[in-house]
């Protein structure tokens, strides 16, 4: 199993939907990270994660 580090998050209710996470995970992709977009229903956020070292 993997663990995850959210490295940034936007409101589900953004004018542009999930555009300015998209964004910024394309941003920290260009940079090396292994980042990407999850929808967490519990909080109406996206989330910009990245997958660490196995636990």
């Amino acid at each position: 199993m993997k663990e995850r580090e959210i490295l940034d998050s936007f409101p589900a209710g953004h004018p542009r939907g999930s555009w300015p996470a998209e964004e910024r995970a394309a941003v920290l992709r260009e940079r090396g990270e292994s980042a990407t977009v999850v929808m967490d229903l519990d909080t109406d956020r996206f989330l910009i994660v990245s997958e660490g070292a196995a636990v």
